[in-house]
């Protein structure tokens, strides 16, 4: 009966028509849908409330009607309905299989040449924000091969910040996907990366922010970590976190600088990322900074970042140690002339003797690990197994010093801990039963005659 169901039950109509003059009319009622979507919040509410069928008459029209301008009238409609509500509304989207038909257009908008950027942004504006609350949106951009044209509209338009912001955004979704992070990475994506974040400008830090964001994601798979390190970029994230350091005096840009630490921390989940950040004086320059954030209260997420780095890091050493890095000299009896334990004490004082196979056996990427699917994949931080994270063990055990049959002897010295609390009459003098007040919390004692 309304004016929003009126317009969604001529759209039906339209889809069922195929004459090719009912384009001019769709325009219409896409325009008109859409001012009511953007001016009213009852149209919202109304469009995605339980039993409305707006969602799918749209995602139909889409669906059914070949792409023409008048789909970007669509577009826009979700645009605004996801835009001004939260997550509710987007995930009535997905579940609508809103995500299915955005990729197909998409791919079907990058065949145009050069592509729609209008049409582009706000594609890549929706798929951003619905993507988090689709956990296979990855595994559909790879099946249907809009993987890589976000990446290829990024690499051609480096400096079109309006289009290559929403597609960093689908680029950094896409990567929870450890799949998609690995092929990406094969197409260069970290480097066009690093092509973004450097070198130091307060300009676009919205981009600058996104950019770092994605670039962590990435580089959490281990072939990526390992491109980096290969291309000296941990040096270059060091002298981007030092810049960022040095020039943000007010501490207006800590999000930026917990982004660079986060890209660090995720290449350092190797054991070659460690390595190359002790040779690029890391340690000292994560130190010096940590120390002068600790002034500023609000700077404690990069001084714990910082920490979390530094001490997955340092080199790892067995007892005993028979350097000047322990406090403590541990001298063994007997050091044969020969064998492991001589060669540990006649290693260089810098030297991780501790075995470490994080990146062992990893050099190739096998066909089973792009086969294999893993889209609720999560950050997986850094286990510090030197911190002891049970509370029983930490609590320390209290034993009696005699058996509780002895100590009953004490107990008449301290009736409050026996919980049989008693009165005193004040005629009598002898204790009486307690009786609790059932409107009272504590008890009443009523004075006898003769008291005030």
């Amino acid at each position: 009966s309304s004016r929003t169901m009126s317009l969604l039950s001529q759209l039906e109509k339209i889809n069922l028509d195929s004459v090719l003059g009912e384009a001019d009319n769709a325009r219409y009622v896409t325009s008109k849908i859409l001012h009511l979507v953007q001016s009213q919040e009852k149209t919202r509410k109304e469009m995605t409330s339980k039993g409305s069928t707006g969602i799918e008459v749209i995602l139909s029209t889409l669906e059914v009607k070949p792409f023409n301008l008048y789909s970007y009238g669509y577009i826009a409609s979700f645009h605004f309905i996801t835009g001004l509500c939260g997550g509710r509304r987007a995930s009535i989207l997905v579940t609508k299989g809103g995500t299915q038909i955005l990729l197909q257009l998409l791919l079907t908008a990058s065949k145009d040449s050069p592509p729609n950027e209008e049409l582009m942004v706000l594609l890549h504006t929706l798929l951003a924000k619905i993507g988090p609350k689709d956990k296979k949106i990855g595994m559909k951009a790879r099946i249907n091969g809009a993987l890589n044209i976000s990446l290829n509209l990024v690499k051609q338009n480096l400096q079109n910040h309006k289009l290559i912001l929403p597609c960093l955004q689908v680029l950094r979704v896409y990567s929870t996907n450890s799949v998609n992070a690995v092929s990406l990475g094969k197409n260069g994506v970290v480097e066009l990366m690093f092509k973004i974040i450097g070198p130091f400008t307060k300009k676009n830090t919205s981009l600058m922010k996104v950019a770092l964001d994605t670039l962590a994601a990435l580089l959490k798979s281990k072939s990526n970590a390992r491109r980096a390190v290969d291309r000296g970029y941990v040096q270059v994230l060091l002298t981007i976190y030092v810049d960022w350091h040095r020039h943000d005096s007010r501490h207006r840009y800590m999000l930026i600088r917990k982004g660079v630490l986060q890209c660090i921390k995720s290449v350092t989940n190797i054991k070659l990322g460690r390595k190359a950040f002790i040779d690029a004086n890391g340690m000292k320059i994560l130190y010096n900074t940590s120390q002068e954030c600790l002034a500023v209260r609000t700077l404690d997420p990069l001084v714990n970042t910082s920490s979390l780095i530094m001490r997955k890091c340092f080199p790892k050493n067995r007892l005993p140690l028979p350097t000047i890095k322990s406090a403590f000299h541990f001298q063994l009896p007997v050091i044969p002339a020969s064998g492991p334990v001589a060669q540990l004490y006649n290693l260089p004082p810098d030297v991780d003797d501790v075995v470490d196979e994080s990146d062992d056996n990893d050099d190739v990427e096998t066909e089973s690990e792009l086969e294999t699917e893993n889209d609720d994949d999560k950050d997986q931080h850094f286990k510090n197994d030197d911190i002891e994270t049970d509370i029983d063990k930490l609590k320390p055990r209290q034993e009696l010093g005699r058996p509780i049959e002895e100590l009953k002897m004490y107990e008449q010295f301290f009736p409050e801990l026996s919980e049989n609390f008693q009165e005193y009459d004040l005629v009598s003098k002898e204790p009486k039963p307690f009786v609790p007040d059932a409107n009272l919390s504590g008890p009443i004692v009523v004075p006898t005659a003769g008291e005030e």
